[in-house]
């Protein structure tokens, strides 16, 4: 075989022509060419291994849903008369919107509140009520993992437990859970469709195609319910206080009510010289009207208040829907066996090159 010189590998200078640049990689050229059969027994072995793991690699089940975010800046008419009705004085509700714009949105939906909530959903599997951690643990790595283990073994996530009552190892657990969805096993993947539009996609992709497709709606489902009670928390609040209010003043508009009925009743047929004996029924006719208009106008802003909560839900549209049977992806095996096999021969040769550079720098 024809060994690579080792004077002119070594360059004394530090500057090095083009045409000796050409020369040296010529030589590494026929260096590795002399080495073939290593290259080519090491390409094999990558290729081998390439087709091995394609072969025995489980499939993948990918969940896809998208859904559209509510334009903040329609509103038309409505927001006019809001606009009105802050002038004068009447709060009745600001958008929160901003706290939700797309970006921070799909933070959200990759936060550890929202992916351990959705985990902690109550799913029905062969007539068992269970949830989508309990299942997760039932088909995953992972879970192998922890039965192996007696402090483990014993943990499950049942439905309709109380999240305070969790060990310090059920909460880890779920943690670690947590993190294989979202960080290691990058299972979970939320994304813009475009800056433009405000259609946000969300993919679950999994071993399991059952799993895929809960934990995606799952998921939605806890953003879509945090996203619109907190933002229309404040109108629901001050449809609450309205409301109070109103029911309240009606039951004093009509205790007045019965009460002029009453006073006039005492003073049917009353002698003109004891006028003060109307005095009373004066007073609650007083009383009437006064309820009267100041119910008239928290009807009014009760009224607004209940439009303008209904026009902050619902927040989120679902436009696509995962559907049974889900897109099915396998790693191809001739792609697999082409870059494993790539991979090998790149890695023998530059073992081969490492191993004369060293044996030139031993020798100096």
């Amino acid at each position: 075989m024809t060994e690579i010189n080792n004077s002119n590998i070594q360059q004394p200078n530090d500057e090095i022509s083009l045409k000796e640049l050409i020369l040296k990689m010529k030589e590494w050229v026929l260096y590795l060419k002399s080495k073939w059969l290593i290259i080519t027994l090491a390409a094999l072995l990558g290729a081998t291994f390439g087709f091995a793991y394609a072969f025995f690699q489980k499939p993948t089940y990918t969940a896809s849903l998208s859904f559209a975010l509510e334009d903040e800046k329609s509103g038309g008419g409505l927001s006019g008369a809001l606009g009105i009705a802050s002038s004068l004085g009447f709060d009745l509700g600001s958008n929160a919107g901003g706290a939700f714009s797309g970006a921070n949105l799909i933070e959200l939906m990759k936060s550890r509140f929202i992916v351990e909530k959705a985990l902690l959903n109550e799913i029905g599997i062969d007539r068992n009520k269970t949830t989508l951690a309990e299942f997760y643990l039932n088909f995953s790595a992972l879970g192998v993992a922890v039965k192996k283990k007696e402090s483990l073994s014993n943990i499950h996530y049942l439905p309709n437990i109380e999240r305070s009552s969790y060990s310090l190892q059920k909460d880890s657990l779920l943690g670690i859970i947590y993190q294989h969805i979202t960080e290691r096993g990058g299972y979970l993947s939320v994304a813009q469709r475009d800056k433009k539009v405000s259609i946000i996609n969300v993919d679950v992709a999994t071993e399991n195609e059952l799993f895929s497709k809960l934990l995606t709606e799952s998921i939605v489902k806890e953003v879509s319910e945090f996203y619109i009670n907190t933002k229309s928390k404040k109108a629901r609040t001050n449809v609450a206080i309205l409301q109070k209010q109103a029911d309240s003043i009606r039951i004093e508009l009509n205790s007045a009510i019965t009460g002029v009925a009453q006073a006039s009743d005492n003073t049917f047929n009353l002698n003109p010289a004891l006028n003060i004996r109307r005095v009373p029924s004066t007073h609650r006719q007083v009383d009437v009207q006064a309820n009267t208009a100041i119910l008239t106008q928290l009807v009014t802003n009760l009224e607004l208040a209940k439009v303008t909560l209904l026009k902050e839900t619902p927040l989120i549209q679902i436009i696509d829907k995962p559907i049974l049977p889900l897109k099915k992806e396998r790693e191809g095996k001739l792609k697999s066996l082409i870059i494993w096999g790539f991979v090998g021969s790149f890695s023998a040769a530059i073992y081969l090159i490492g191993k004369v550079k060293f044996m030139a720098l031993m020798k100096d």
